[in-house]
């Protein structure tokens, strides 16, 4: 990759060069020759209004194209999510609101240390939101719907691509970059694309949650799998084991800490992307 980065700086000088003469040629706003550039130079104390690029057309025709080639792929994508959220929410206003406070109330007994304060502030609180309003109770039940199927497909999709790129460095090069763009954009910003992609309602929001949520388990599962120790990983090969035998039966469960603390901060993103994504499902 060194021997092209030389070559790699020539081609962005071009696209520079490219886009200023384009932007010059495509601008209603241009002066009347190039000349005028060089004996009136107030361009040089504001932005030239001539450096017009007309992206919005190129991006409308490109919507446009993309739509028509491969908008039923996302139609496909809209209605499985579609019915997997009314699955999910059906099934959670099906049971009766005491048993469902039951559960997450032993959930949250076992899942906390058998800590029984803990366990009654949130059993309390719980009870609270169907107690100030029936209302509540639904939108919570939306809420955690959501919540729910968007974790479901960040364990799916993060732990997968997390061992890929511990296991392939040149797939790691490739997905770093893309987390790291994934983890400075606005977390308003997620929900432009699915908003344009599927529109108003709570599919947008799953999407939204998936992409703000993923690359921290994506990065933890990496980061579990390549600490575990060279020297255990030799001693499982010396015993005969081949990759898929290493992979489950030692990097797996040595790096499970690290991919259970993963999944803790997906959740933790995803119950503050829902809070922004509830302006839109």
């Amino acid at each position: 990759m060194k021997k092209y980065s030389k070559y790699l700086n020539y081609l962005y000088l071009a696209i520079f060069a490219l886009l200023i003469v384009v932007s010059y040629l495509s601008s209603k706003r241009k002066p009347d020759s190039v000349r005028e550039l060089i004996t009136d130079l107030s361009w040089l104390n504001n932005f030239p209004k001539w450096l017009d690029v007309p992206f919005m057309v190129w991006i409308n025709q490109g919507w446009r194209w993309f739509s028509a080639k491969y908008g039923l792929i996302f139609d496909a994508i809209g209605y499985a999510l579609l019915r997997a959220y009314s699955i999910v929410k059906n099934l959670l206003v099906d049971i009766p609101w005491p048993l469902l406070i039951l559960l997450v109330v032993v959930i949250t007994y076992y899942s906390s240390g058998k800590k029984v304060g803990t366990t009654i502030f949130v059993g309390f609180c719980l009870f609270c939101i169907g107690f100030l309003n029936p209302r509540f109770w639904d939108k919570a039940i939306e809420t955690t719907t959501i919540v729910l199927i968007g974790i479901t497909m960040c364990v799916l999709v993060g732990i997968p691509i997390g061992i890929a790129i511990a296991r392939n460095p040149k797939v790691r090069n490739a997905i770093l970059p893309i987390l790291d763009l994934m983890q400075v954009i606005p977390s308003f910003c997620y929900l432009i694309p699915g908003i344009i992609l599927f529109g108003l309602g709570a599919i947008p929001a799953i999407i939204g949650i998936f992409i703000y949520s993923v690359p921290p388990l994506i990065r933890l599962t990496d980061l579990g799998i390549r600490l575990v120790d060279k020297e255990i990983i030799e001693a499982a090969e010396s015993f005969g084991a081949n990759k898929k035998q290493k992979l489950w039966g030692v990097q797996m469960p040595l790096a499970m800490p690290n991919i259970m603390q993963g999944i803790n901060q997906c959740t933790m993103m995803a119950l503050a992307m829902v809070v922004i994504a509830s302006m839109i499902g």
